[in-house]
């Protein structure tokens, strides 16, 4: 009796939280035919808006797996001083309101800022641009590669690195065969979930952004535009492509559970 209550109320508020608002989403982005939704995502501020998203994304996604290695491996690895206060700076954007985080990206970084007034004279704005989207958005992801690598690099492979390095191997050669195939499932899905925190960033983005129709609003923000200038049918379907990358995110995730079950089952 016990396990069946539980189970129905994992079922129940699956249903409230997630399966129902997914459903009303596709529901209202289709009612008035596919054309009509074609039509609406074709729109070319949406375009602009799914173009720049995935844009980020891809600018991003390197940057957190380089950052996220570089992290990893010296907290895995060494002993140094600071080694705890570099674990806590890398989990503060979890504990950061991201309207936060991008206020204050704005204060430090913006024309009145400390930085952005000394690199004014020069012509250079990295506030209301790609740049700031781009360096919000990186705040907001660089946990996730270092969280997911940095647990499988303390539990294994220094032993098989330290044997490397008394056969004779340089350092790019113990990264690239033993090291590497130790953290790559970690470091591929770490690299999803950053991806897919990227993709769906909406408050540190929205400060930053400078909110220009076609130029500098990413998916999100398209999304808010257009509900409040009352074109529903436009919202929901630009919310649909939103959905589907996060689907797509659930279905990659799926594919390193079946390929290495102990990445899924830890993860």
């Amino acid at each position: 009796m016990r396990r069946t209550v539980l189970i129905a109320l994992a079922i129940l508020f699956a249903a409230i939280v997630i399966v129902l608002p997914v459903a009303a989403i596709f529901t209202r982005a289709f009612a008035e035919g596919l054309s009509v939704w074609a039509a609406a995502v074709t729109e070319p501020e949406t375009v602009a808006a799914i173009r720049l998203t995935i844009l980020t994304a891809l600018i991003v996604l390197p940057v957190n797996i380089v950052f996220g290695l570089c992290a990893a491996w010296a907290i895995a690895r060494y002993r140094f001083p600071g080694r705890r206060a570099l674990l806590v700076l890398i989990e503060v954007p979890f504990a950061i309101s991201p309207i936060v985080a991008g206020l204050c990206f704005l204060l430090i970084y913006g024309a009145y800022g400390p930085v952005g007034a000394a690199l004014q004279p020069y012509g250079i704005q990295l506030m209301f641009n790609l740049i700031g989207i781009v360096l919000v958005s990186l705040f907001v992801t660089c946990p996730f590669v270092v969280r997911e690598v940095l647990p499988v690099l303390s539990v294994t492979g220094e032993d098989e690195e330290r044997a490397a390095l008394t056969l004779g191997a340089n350092g790019w050669q113990i990264f690239r065969f033993v090291t590497f195939p130790n953290i790559t499932w970690a470091l591929v899905y770490g690299a999803i979930l950053a991806t897919a925190r990227a993709i769906g960033e909406f408050g540190a983005v929205s400060v930053v952004s400078g909110a220009i129709r076609g130029q500098t609003m990413t998916l999100p923000l398209q999304i808010e535009l257009l509900y409040n200038d009352y074109n529903t049918t436009g919202a929901f379907a630009a919310a649909t492509v939103l959905a589907l990358l996060a689907l797509l995110t659930l279905v990659l995730r799926g594919i390193i559970s079946y390929f290495h079950p102990a990445r899924g089952a830890t993860a």
